[in-house]
């Protein structure tokens, strides 16, 4: 379902017409998110080839570590000797209550949540500030969604760890032994969502800097609180411990937040690059920043 977001995504941006989204309102009418109306910042991002250039670099390295990491894993699910030995005792006492879990409407739940999520950019048609800059943002929310498919991806076939329902035994040996038994660590369904709600917020925040107190505060608690519940359900769910969502959660809310960061105006004097990395037998990637 992780996937399938992601590319519901690259659909969005494939199918919305340019010619659409430039009917904008003039600049100088009043804008319903800020106070009094007045809206007192022009675009806070500052685009171009150059400028764009080390984030599409980033986000392919991203990308093609993730598929090149996934589809040369040779982990192979639990046999029925091996899952006969596991011990949800062995498990810390923080993560252990979710070998308990199992519900597949909270599953179910996740999976629509985080598919509807990908359709959150197309909000930015509703306002005239950000809808006269849709491409660019766009490609921001391509690069933030492409940096965690990849980091979530790589992280997941490189830990290899095994998911709290395979230590269910009031579950099917079928379900126990699935093909995604043993990518765990960390959720997918968390990162991402994380990371589009903290852009969305981010994106809409700059380009409203006068923005209405209230209207602020209840986009940040939607930023925050949208990813929250879908971690909640995947540990509800069996799917995931709670520092897998811990940890997609962060990862998630910092990628969608730095991207719009290192576009604004005024940021020069830092890079961006991505590397291979390999150590103590585990290949992975690398991201240095630079200011």
């Amino acid at each position: 379902m992780f996937k399938k977001s992601f590319f519901v995504f690259l659909f969005l941006i494939g199918n919305l017409h340019p010619g659409f989204a430039q009917k904008t309102v003039k600049q100088d009418e009043s804008c319903y998110l800020c106070k009094n109306g007045e809206h007192k910042s022009e675009s806070p991002y500052k685009y171009g080839f150059k400028k764009e250039l080390p984030f599409l670099i980033t986000s392919a390295g991203f990308i093609s570590a993730g598929l090149i990491i996934k589809y040369t894993d040779n982990t192979n699910p639990f046999t029925i000797d091996q899952l006969s030995l596991l011990n949800r005792n062995t498990v810390n006492s923080f993560d252990r209550r979710a070998t308990y879990n199992w519900n597949v409407s909270a599953q179910n739940a996740s999976d629509i949540m985080m598919v509807g999520i990908a359709f959150l950019p197309a909000l930015f048609l509703t306002n005239h500030h950000t809808r006269s800059d849709i491409w660019p943002i766009l490609v921001m929310g391509l690069e933030v969604a492409s940096i965690t498919y990849g980091a979530t991806a790589s992280t997941k076939f490189a830990v290899d760890r095994t998911r709290p329902y395979v230590y269910n035994t009031d579950l099917s040996i079928e379900q126990r032994t699935d093909k995604i038994s043993r990518s765990s660590f960390f959720s997918g369904h968390t990162s991402f969502t994380a990371a589009f709600s903290f852009f969305f917020a981010k994106v809409i925040s700059d380009y409203h800097p006068n923005m209405r107190t209230g209207i602020k505060i209840g986009v940040w608690v939607f930023a925050a609180g949208f990813p929250a519940g879908v971690a909640s359900l995947r540990v509800i769910g069996g799917k995931h411990f709670r520092t897998d969502v811990i940890a997609g959660y962060a990862i998630g809310a910092l990628t969608g937040w730095l991207i719009p960061q290192l576009h604004k105006k005024k940021q020069e004097g830092y890079s961006l690059s991505v590397y291979p990395s390999y150590q103590d037998g585990v290949s992975g990637i690398g991201l240095t920043l630079k200011f």
